[in-house]
């Protein structure tokens, strides 16, 4: 299936999808799943070269998500780092991407049709992500998400925010880890966006069948909740950097 073919599948099933309410919980909702692999990990002068988006419906489960994957020729250099990582190379991107406003433009299409149903976009440090898409968006003059989406504000769903707020475990919390954590089985290698999206999305059934005050959280209280949570964990994060003379984190989540 092409990408083209990909999207229109992804618009028509949730054009099927019902449309969410704020009180619709965690556990019994819908979900959009969003990863990216870029040529390296500066939103603004990076880009993205290759994304997915898995939709869950839950009462389906894994075996039914909808994907679309989009491979994207950035016109700009990979870093070494970020090539050794997620395996891109400019020859190959320059071969097999499509254009930059083409699959941009998609890939906002799906998410906007997402949000104006309240099925949150889920992204594993999802910051990260959504200010890659949005400098991208910005770098070829195309409307922002915030512009086109009929809700105040975007509705994100943080796996490594809740995760955090919650396990109060040792240890890393890459997705490799945590989906270890949790049970998940990779459905192939980690550092593909496809791979890392579905394990994402595959997070939220074990999280709130283990917690279930996260399976009980409703769609609308889901950014103040994580807000919250990410500040707590910035306090507790920052009084350790001090600890140990390094420089205080400034950054939020989504405010």
């Amino acid at each position: 299936m092409n990408d083209l073919a990909q999207s229109e599948q992804l618009l028509k099933t949730l054009g099927s999808a019902p449309q969410q309410t704020s009180e619709t919980p965690l556990s019994k909702s819908w979900l959009l799943g969003f990863d990216t692999e870029t040529t390296g990990a500066r939103p603004g002068r990076d880009a993205i070269v290759s994304a997915t988006l898995v939709l869950r419906n839950p009462e389906l489960g894994h075996d039914h998500d909808v994907l679309g994957e989009w491979i994207i020729n950035p016109h700009r250099h990979m870093s070494p780092g970020a090539s050794k990582v997620n395996g891109f190379t400019d020859d190959y991107l320059e071969e097999h991407g499509i254009e930059p406003e083409e699959a941009l433009e998609s890939i906002t299409k799906v998410i906007v049709s997402a949000q104006n149903s309240n099925i949150p976009l889920l992204a594993y440090n999802a910051p990260f992500d959504v200010a890659m898409l949005q400098h991208d968006l910005g770098q070829w003059k195309l409307d922002t998400l915030e512009s086109r989406i009929t809700n105040d504000s975007l509705l994100i769903v943080d796996p490594l925010v809740i995760d955090r707020a919650v396990s109060h475990r040792s240890g890393k919390r890459t997705l490799s880890y945590t989906t270890e954590y949790y049970g998940v089985e990779p459905d192939g290698d980690f550092h593909n966006a496809t791979a890392d999206t579905v394990a994402a999305v595959d997070l939220i059934g074990p999280m709130t069948t283990l917690y279930p005050q996260v399976g009980r959280l409703k769609i609308g209280e889901l950014m103040a909740w994580q807000q919250h949570a990410h500040g707590i964990w910035k306090d507790s994060f920052n009084q350790w950097l001090t600890s140990k003379g390094r420089r205080p984190i400034q950054d939020g989540w989504f405010e």
